[in-house]
């Protein structure tokens, strides 16, 4: 007899298993069906990986300033295999964290891949041998895939993803790494704190083109004084193999160069997973499922949450997204709010934001004005030797209501929650710069940030 759920759920990222969680909280009888390993891409090839990694890449960057500082080390020797030890070591905590809350919430997890089918009914499909259940809703959370451009000549060589690149063998001499923006540029800063010789090329203006201007263009400068080398509107046109990997590129010139490494990570976006939904008719918003506030799809009863409904395509997002869904598949009534959005970008500085830039929020026909305070006016951040930064306020300037903020420095990471905070309250800059800050810390910045604005509008009778 085929096994009956109340709710199914198709993914076990920071989407499906955080869906499958609230689901079984509010009392249903859910399914969880997975195709690989249980946290997705976020666990297993993005987010804690690199994350992992790139605190090794801090510590190192930490000790070779530590001489300026009159603390003396012997030569820093690297051990790659330790490193993707620990690594490896940090995911299967987590992984086994996720199935021991499943377990928790009596969730029946299959090991398969799941395709719907007619009448609510999955089939899943494991090394050949297939099984079906039926739910009465299910959510499709399925992630997304790093898509790799059609560049003459690609295929022809060997090349990392974000999925592979993790499983290097040995730390390359060089690497050319297509596409600046947020996961192309952490891996960057990896590889550089490895004594790799690191190239960048993106095809738009600028690096990290979705964020605050300002912010780009210090964190170009700084990854350059890395030795980090950076193309910015340039197109990839050929790669071939040559001894060493060739990419022959073009930039907004119409000027020809040649880049040579021994790697290649290919890092220019993310198409969605839709082999779960291949058999139904979905509306859908360019290559991504259409969704409406609830998460709901065209088709009664199914719902859908992650990378696959396009967006912001972050792990939180995911989650947010299923704590939705899996509320409405259970009968309840809410929906998805993307006022407040934190962005988390972990290079060398880390660049922090939510909200709308100035730029944008103007476009809105928003009335809006921003200010900055920069980092080497900071004492914890002087005490860091991490100056290199600044915080900025996009604010509405009647009532002097916080529309967006941008941070670039050391932990701005964790302080943006802060930020985040103060707009989902719909907090005002007055409110921001009345709050106490301990000091010394970084997060004052924000502070003196806000202060600095009420105190240039201190006659404005809407902020008294």
């Amino acid at each position: 007899m085929m096994n009956q759920f109340d709710i199914a759920v198709i993914g076990g990222g920071p989407g499906g298993y955080v869906a499958a969680l609230k689901a079984a909280h509010l009392g249903k009888k859910v399914a969880l069906v997975e195709a690989d390993f249980l946290g997705g891409t976020c666990l297993n090839r993005g987010c804690i990986p690199s994350k992992t990694l790139l605190k090794h890449a801090e510590i190192i960057e930490s000790i070779k300033v530590a001489k300026d500082w009159g603390i003396e080390t012997g030569e820093v020797v690297f051990s790659f295999d330790k490193m993707k030890k620990r690594k490896d070591e940090v995911i299967v905590r987590l992984r086994k964290g996720i199935q021991y809350l499943l377990n928790q919430g009596k969730i029946a997890v299959y090991q398969g891949f799941g395709t719907i089918e007619e009448n609510q009914m999955i089939k899943i499909d494991r090394d050949g041998m297939e099984e079906q259940i039926q739910a009465k809703q299910i959510i499709v959370a399925t992630g997304s895939s790093p898509f790799v451009p059609p560049i003459v000549g690609l295929s022809s060589v060997d090349y990392h993803t974000s999925d592979t690149i993790f499983d290097i063998s040995d730390i390359p001499e060089s690497i050319v790494i297509i596409g600046g923006g947020v996961i192309g540029l952490e891996f960057a800063c990896i590889f550089a704190s490895l004594n790799t010789s690191v190239t960048v090329i993106e095809m738009a203006d600028r690096i990290v083109p979705l964020e605050d201007a300002e912010a780009s263009k210090l964190l170009t400068k700084d990854l350059k004084k890395k030795g980090i080398c950076i193309y910015t509107g340039t197109k990839v046109v050929e790669v071939k193999k040559d001894g060493q990997t060739v990419v022959r590129c073009i930039d907004s010139k119409g000027k020809e160069f040649v880049v040579e490494s021994e790697a290649l990570l290919v890092s220019v976006g993310r198409k969605p997973n839709l082999a779960a939904v291949q058999n139904l008719q979905l509306v859908k918003e360019g290559p991504f499922i259409k969704v409406n506030e609830k998460m709901e799809t065209s088709i009664p009863n199914i719902y859908a949450v992650g990378d696959i409904v396009g967006g912001y395509q972050l792990a939180h997002v995911a989650s947010a997204e299923g704590n939705i869904a899996a509320a409405n598949a259970a009968g309840e009534v809410e929906r998805i709010d993307y006022k407040v959005i934190p962005r988390c970008i972990y290079t060398f500085p880390e660049i922090a934001s939510v909200g709308l830039s100035e730029d944008d929020a103007k476009k809105q026909g928003l009335t809006v004005r921003s200010e900055r305070f920069d980092l080497v006016g900071n004492g914890k951040a002087l005490a860091l030797g991490e100056t290199s930064g600044f915080v900025k306020i996009v604010y509405d300037e009647q009532f002097g209501e916080i529309i967006g903020v941008t941070m670039v420095g050391p932990h701005v990471t964790e302080m943006i929650s802060e930020a985040s905070a103060f707009m989902y309250l719909e907090g005002t800059v007055v409110e921001a710069a009345k709050m106490i800050h301990p000091h010394p810390s970084v997060t004052e910045a924000f502070y003196e940030c806000a202060e600095k604005i009420v105190h240039k509008l201190k006659n404005k009778v809407a902020l008294v």
